[in-house]
């Protein structure tokens, strides 16, 4: 089976997971189950490439296992931060929007869009899974492991920093600027940028430098569109009810780490 035909392969993989996630939220009226299935994603892409790869190589499990402990951590974070919550207010404006035709157009815009970004940025990850040469691991393939290593204890040192404030009682009200907060205001979104960098390297070590399109795309999606960028809109929009932000947001660094600038 040729490269590109994995990948296709990879796409029917990502819209059927979306298709059965959509079945589901479309039984508890909840188009958020999209966000959970999102890392998962990955996952089962990944895992498509490497099972259709004709000659499997070491960096083909490595692949498998470094992008299956980031994806599933991710499902099951969002899952559990996001349990009992209800649908979350994006798609319940889309809903109240148009109600009589959210459900069928949600398959398309939100599901079936979501399992071709998936697609799209698993680019590098293709390359990695199912390219055949070099046969052994390279000191590419050991640089991105160390890339991915710094990321991962960003995303998720951040996301459980933060989880740990949010659920002492005596900090309500009060802004995350402590551990990783300290360094950036948003070193889960920093970190989970840094993980699709190493997956480019795992990527350029077949040599497949196109790869680079897909961690590209993660990146500007992170900063520019679902992660930084909408959560400062929000955080900022009409002023935050958190005590110290407006001083938080001044002299942090908005994405990557650094010391925090005079007041």
């Amino acid at each position: 089976m040729a490269m590109w035909q994995i990948w296709l392969v990879g796409l029917g993989a990502a819209l059927a997971l979306m298709t059965v996630t959509w079945v589901a939220s479309v039984i508890q009226r909840d188009a958020s189950l999209v966000d959970r299935v999102w890392g998962l994603a990955f996952v089962v892409v990944t895992w498509t490439y490497a099972l259709a790869a004709p000659d499997p190589t070491p960096r083909t499990w490595l692949a498998v296992a470094l992008v299956s402990v980031w994806g599933l951590r991710l499902s099951i974070y969002i899952t559990w931060r996001n349990w009992g919550e209800g649908e979350d207010k994006r798609y319940r404006a889309m809903r109240d929007k148009r109600p009589d035709s959210f459900v069928p157009r949600s398959l398309v815009t939100i599901f079936w869009l979501q399992g071709v970004l998936a697609w799209l940025i698993s680019v590098p990850l293709l390359a990695a899974a199912a390219a055949s040469s070099p046969p052994s691991l390279t000191w590419l393939d050991a640089l991105a492991v160390v890339v991915w290593l710094v990321g991962f204890v960003f995303e998720a040192g951040g996301d459980w920093q933060l989880q740990r404030f949010l659920a002492d009682p005596s900090n309500r009200g009060k802004v995350m600027d402590r551990g990783l907060w300290r360094t950036t205001r948003h070193p889960n979104y920093f970190g989970d940028t840094v993980v699709w960098w190493s997956y480019f390297l795992l990527g350029l070590a077949t040599g497949a430098w196109w790869g680079v399109a897909g961690s590209a795309l993660m990146t500007f999606l992170i900063v520019k569109v679902s992660g930084v960028a909408l959560t400062d809109k929000n955080m900022t929009a009409g002023g935050s009810s958190r005590e110290g932000y407006d001083e938080y947001f001044r002299r942090t660094n908005a994405f990557i780490p650094g010391p925090r600038k005079d007041a």
